[in-house]
């Protein structure tokens, strides 16, 4: 049977991710999972290429499909998003944030098109897109837009070694995400970690769902949300034949034995976790959406561009997340 193919998006052109690409592409376990086809301007590719002493050459192709991962090259679905001499390595620029976003839409249209069996992005940089003027809040709405889908159908999940931790609410104001968390909400995310989680080959899902409040609101001491609105979100859930328990306290819930993924209703009560534990080796799924998308938690790396110092190993561990779901 043949391998799988995955795109790989180069994420903020300025930063580590053409190398991340570079490295993740070329790596002997990644091609043993796949066949890696990278989504970017050539010319960038080539800049990061000799900053980190990559010899590997580039093969464009038409189509995401006709990738090969022939021994000494890297497959390229090549986007134009520069002139000769207008890209600068650790630049913060509009250009930059619009091909970001170019690359990862172009991915996701492959996806959504068959050519590949799921999305890989390296990191973006925020601060670019929104010189660019694009809304952008995060990979999950945006695959969203790109897939047609109502923004709040879509969710973060975030991966590393056997934890993954499902965010109801991402980069919003803490205000606004109160008021994104409706039962309805809370239950869409429940079920769409369970369906993530069985694509994952996980047959009998097991989920936790920590509480808005500290201690899960205690009975009511502080605060009633999580009696209110969480715990019959969480009923809703099971009704539907999720095997889903809580709210718990989300300070303790990650020391549960037994599941498969935590749910959180902010982004710090999962982003903190993750980034202590596994700083280097944390990585996001989108779930929701009919496209297996996943991206780096890490940042872009501005200040080693170009030097060959970016660890490709956050970006390595996706790809056997991703492709196990093959």
């Amino acid at each position: 049977m043949s391998l799988p193919t995955l795109a790989i998006a180069l994420g903020d052109p300025a930063g580590i991710g053409p190398e991340l690409a570079l490295k993740t592409a070329l790596d002997a376990r990644v091609r043993a999972m796949c066949r890696p086809i990278l989504i970017g301007d050539a010319g960038v590719l080539a800049i990061h290429a000799a900053g980190a002493g990559i010899t590997a050459q580039l093969v464009p192709r038409d189509r995401a499909d006709q990738a090969e991962a022939a021994p000494g090259t890297v497959d390229l679905l090549p986007r134009h998003n520069f002139a000769p001499g207008e890209f600068a390595l650790g630049s913060v620029t509009a250009q930059n944030g619009r091909a970001a976003l170019d690359c990862a839409a172009a991915a996701i249209a492959a996806a959504l098109d068959g050519q590949v069996h799921a999305v890989l992005a390296a990191p973006m940089n925020q601060t670019a897109i929104a010189a660019a003027g694009i809304a952008f809040d995060g990979y999950p709405t945006f695959v969203a837009r790109q897939c047609g889908l109502a923004e709040e159908d879509v969710f973060l999940m975030l991966c590393f070694d056997r934890t993954r931790i499902v965010h109801i609410t991402l980069h919003v104001p803490v205000a606004r995400a109160l008021a994104l968390l409706t039962r309805t909400r809370i239950t869409s995310a429940i079920l769409a970690a369970d369906a993530a989680l069985k694509r994952l080959g996980i047959v009998r899902p097991r989920i936790a769902v920590g509480g808005l409040n500290p201690h899960a609101g205690e009975g009511g001491l502080f605060g009633t949300e999580d009696q209110d609105v969480t715990t019959p979100a969480i009923d809703d859930a099971r009704a539907a034949g999720v095997a889903v328990d809580g709210p718990f306290g989300a300070d303790t819930m990650f020391h549960k034995a037994g599941y498969d993924a935590f749910t959180v209703m902010l982004h710090d009560q999962g982003h903190i976790a993750a980034k202590m534990v596994a700083p280097h080796a944390t990585a996001g799924l989108t779930i929701g959406a009919p496209v297996l998308f996943s991206s780096v938690a890490h940042g872009s790396g501005h200040d080693i561009a170009g030097r060959g110092m970016a660890d490709p190993t956050a970006m390595i561990s996706a790809v056997a997340r991703l492709c196990g779901a093959a």
